[in-house]
């Protein structure tokens, strides 16, 4: 399962990994602070729904990431390749969940208690920066994943920054998934149309 042999993914993994992650950032940036009009309208009955099935999907997503990191340990290749492509393809649809809730529909507020909402705000803001950091490093892994054979794979540094990859993406995710749970079933939020 790789790209082409000759591909440019595979003679230039990290020109492709700069192109992409700029490519996700414009588009994050560009919904959440300069108000891109690409997205239907929506409500907050669909904002609601959305944020569930975020939640979903995120939690679906670090069951691959540690299930995926606990197969290459064991030494099961395939099945670890299978489970970090399920997670990419978990996380772009996180993606255009997240960019339709919040480019169509709008935002929550957290409302509560003032020690959970500080707690609240420091997970959001770990879980915000960690997922910024995580773009390059998870582009890099799927890009070599995919284009390289599992021979060449081992001559990148594709091991080495998997570890940190899965890391930081389980800590992230779990944090949002947190940061929902308290935002939308332990405390309150008030809505912020887009």
């Amino acid at each position: 399962m790789t790209l082409a042999d000759s591909s440019l993914v595979k003679r230039h993994p990290l020109g492709v990994v700069a192109v992409l992650s700029v490519v996700g950032y414009v588009l994050v940036i560009g919904t959440l602070y300069v108000g891109l009009p690409i997205y239907p309208t929506i409500g907050l009955e669909t904002v609601n729904l959305l944020s569930h099935a975020i939640a979903l999907v995120n939690t679906v997503a670090v069951c691959c990431l540690v299930t995926g990191w606990y197969q290459i340990r064991q030494g099961n290749v395939e099945r670890h390749r299978r489970l970090m492509i399920a997670s990419f393809a978990l996380i772009m649809l996180f993606l255009v969940l997240y960019l339709l809730k919040t480019g169509g529909g709008g935002r929550k507020e957290f409302v509560g208690p003032q020690l959970p909402y500080y707690l609240y705000l420091a997970m959001l803001g770990i879980h915000i920066v960690l997922s910024a950091l995580s773009v390059p490093l998870v582009l890099y892994n799927i890009t070599v994943g995919l284009s390289h054979s599992i021979e060449e794979i081992r001559q990148t540094a594709h091991r080495r920054v998997g570890r940190v990859t899965v890391a930081v993406w389980t800590v992230s995710l779990t944090l949002g998934v947190l940061a929902y749970v308290l935002l939308n079933h332990v405390y309150g939020f008030e809505f912020v149309p887009a």
